[in-house]
């Protein structure tokens, strides 16, 4: 892996965030932030508060209906002492998966059970910016991007992405570095916590050997391995146009 300085990225992400909410931000600079739980969300609102301020964040828990680990959103809120809000996307959910299952076979974990929930999300992520004047915040990082293991227009659209250019390892490194983050977050497995399944589970290899091949271009032994990276890497849904964190502000 490349030398990864997460402290020295940590100050320069700060600065790269306080300098676009100064350009995009509008008179009082808000950012609004989906709050899984997870680490890509909680690394992300702890740059927001620290470079904005707690009290121009707001985060919100959306779950659909219930949500097994929502106690670690709402710990990651009260630690970073941000604005936090409850939007529960079920009820929405199921008038729509009623309206469109007529007569179709939308069984359990199915592309619209997993994708619709992320959008409805980005559009209470959208709606609430509205009402606050704010500015929405993407939370997905380069591994899920080069492999497209994020939602179109769903998790995957905003109007910044401040983890874009790093891998998810060297997310987790960063976010060791935000002292306010409970560290089981940080160390948390990733999950859409949809279908039962972690994301690794779900791709077929570990995000350790995908990060070393997006870093070094080295490719995994395994014949299988590397094909099924090349064929998620090569789905036209895998590109996406949002500004992100420039890589060449950062010390790599």
């Amino acid at each position: 892996m490349t030398n990864f300085d997460a402290n020295l990225v940590h100050k320069e992400i700060v600065k790269w965030t306080k300098d676009w909410f100064a350009k995009n931000g509008g008179e009082k600079p808000t950012a609004v932030i989906g709050i899984s739980g997870g680490k890509d969300s909680s690394i992300c609102a702890a740059i927001l508060a620290e470079a904005l301020g707690p009290e121009n964040v707001v985060g919100i828990m959306m779950p659909n209906g219930v949500q097994s680990d929502i106690d670690d959103s709402e710990r990651l809120i009260k630690a970073l002492g941000i604005r936090g809000m409850t939007v529960n996307i079920g009820p929405a959910y199921n008038a729509l998966f009623d309206a469109i299952n007529l007569g179709k076979d939308l069984h359990e974990c199915s592309l619209f059970t997993t994708n619709t929930p992320a959008r409805l999300r980005m559009v209470t992520l959208y709606g609430v910016a509205a009402m606050e004047n704010g500015r929405v915040c993407n939370t997905c990082n380069l591994s899920e991007d080069f492999t497209g293991w994020s939602t179109k227009f769903g998790d995957a659209a905003g109007d910044f992405s401040l983890l874009g250019n790093l891998t998810k390892t060297e997310v987790c490194e960063l976010g060791h570095t935000f002292e306010k983050i409970p560290s089981d977050l940080v160390d948390k497995t990733p999950s859409d916590g949809m279908c039962g399944s972690s994301d690794e589970d779900k791709m077929g290899f570990t995000y350790d050997v995908l990060d070393i091949y997006i870093r070094t271009g080295l490719k995994p032994k395994s014949k299988e391995l590397w094909e099924k990276i090349e064929k998620m890497h090569n789905n036209p849904n895998t590109q996406k146009k949002i500004v992100i964190a420039k890589e060449d502000t950062f010390s790599f």
